[in-house]
């Protein structure tokens, strides 16, 4: 009789009402969205602050260029030394002086420029006040030298290569961005979901290891059944905690922002201005427009249908394996020996997706490691977005599929004799020895 839809059902309800596990479900999100509730209402806080700079600029060229704005104030002193501006800033508990000495030698450098405060400056503030001076500076040097700076700047060429493959399709350097970050995405929320929640099944097998329960339960359900319901039914659970996390967080964020009378949609950082800022700039829109258009432009529906295939073989591939642990050891502490061969792989998958793949989605080293199943789940989400024929993404996905049933076979040798061992640290040779049996 097939016992793995009860399997699955038991492994399923078991996770999700355990104690630890509805408390994480919902504490996570509250945690998370808490923290950022709290760190925008301190920076709200922190923003309703305006600074006051004073201006001493005993060289008179660049105290002209600095406005006052919503966050920051700008008074300009005169007549006075720099000691005596020093002194009324402090005084007036102002946020900093900007002193601008003359220079008899020749144009101001930055020797002649200091900003007095009494604590560290904001590094934005900072930056934007070099960027004025340096402007300005400029500006000035190049009518001095009688240079005309609206032919200047209207001589400025700006080139973007239009880039066509020989069949006609057109694509940019945004397109490749794109593909990159959604490539990327996929591989990584894999990554993570298998660390998770293999880290999960391991744990439940060892517990019902130790509990002895699992001696009871295998006198009548065969072992690899036993554990493709542990694997299925953790899954599940994994699934639907990631759905209350969606659901609950988008609540909470709802929440935090109706009770702490802020909108995170609309809070204003000085990053934020700046980049409102750049948006207003024609070049910063059509840019984008470039990415919108990039993005529709994806195999989208390719994407989805390779993001779960390959999601669900790489997932239960690893899985496999961290079940085979979790029946080979008695305790979490004697995991570390096993471990670094399974998360080798991952990591390797990583690092080939970011540092080839965005080179050359197309080259030998990629191709390659996008057949190996245990990188090709997240190599080949990496490449799929750049344009990976279909009979490759069917092989890989059918070596995945094979590796994967091999894979059960053997880690279910494992589990077989390793969920009835008790008081005995295996090894790798007595691990080769339960195959054999």
């Amino acid at each position: 009789m097939n016992h793995l839809p009860l399997i699955i059902k038991r492994e399923y309800l078991t996770k999700v009402k355990n104690k630890s596990f509805i408390i994480m479900t919902f504490l996570s999100p509250l945690i998370f969205i808490t923290f950022i509730a709290v760190v925008g209402y301190l920076t709200q806080l922190n923003n309703d602050k305006v600074k006051v700079v004073s201006i001493l600029d005993d060289s008179g060229l660049v105290s002209k260029v600095f406005k006052s704005t919503e966050h920051t104030s700008y008074n300009n002193l005169k007549g006075m030394s720099v000691d005596e501006a020093k002194a009324l800033v402090q005084e007036s508990e102002g946020y900093g002086l900007l002193y601008i000495s003359r220079d008899s030698e020749g144009p101001i450098k930055s020797k002649n420029v200091t900003f007095y405060s009494e604590e560290s400056p904001s590094i934005t503030l900072i930056s934007e006040i070099e960027n004025k001076i340096q402007t300005e500076l400029t500006l000035q040097n190049r009518i001095k030298e009688g240079i005309d700076v609206e032919k200047l700047e209207g001589s400025k060429v700006q080139i973007e290569i239009n880039q066509e493959s020989f069949k006609g399709e057109k694509t940019s350097k945004v397109d490749s961005v794109v593909k990159l970050i959604f490539g990327g995405a996929a591989g990584y929320l894999l990554f993570m979901f298998i660390i998770i929640y293999g880290n999960m099944i391991m744990r439940s097998v060892i517990e019902e290891k130790t509990s002895r329960i699992i001696e009871v339960i295998i006198s009548s359900v065969k072992p690899v059944q036993l554990m493709l319901g542990k694997i299925i039914g953790t899954s599940l659970a994994g699934i639907t905690q990631f759905v209350i996390w969606i659901i609950f967080g988008a609540l909470l964020m709802t929440v935090a922002s109706f009770v702490l009378g802020i909108d995170m949609a609309q809070m204003q950082t000085p990053q934020q201005q700046i980049m409102e800022q750049a948006m207003e700039s024609p070049e910063i829109n059509n840019q984008i427009q470039n990415i919108v258009s990039a993005f529709f432009h994806l195999p989208l529906l390719n994407l989805i249908m390779a993001f779960i295939m390959f999601f669900i073989g790489g997932y239960l591939l690893y899985s496999s394996l961290y079940a085979a642990i979790g029946a080979a050891v008695d305790n979490e502490t004697d995991t570390q020996q096993f471990m670094l061969p399974i998360l080798m792989p991952l990591i390797l998958a990583v690092y080939i997706g970011i540092f080839t793949v965005i080179e050359d989605p197309h080259g030998t080293v990629s191709t390659v490691f996008s057949f190996i199943p245990f990188t090709s789940p997240v190599v080949m989400l990496m490449r799929i977005p750049f344009g990976v024929p279909v009979w490759q993404q069917i092989v890989s996905l059918i070596i995945l599929i094979g590796t994967f049933m091999f894979t059960v076979w053997f880690a279910a040798k494992i589990y077989r004799v390793g969920i009835l061992m008790y008081g005995k640290k295996p090894s790798y040779k007595e691990l080769i020895k339960w195959i054999k049996y």
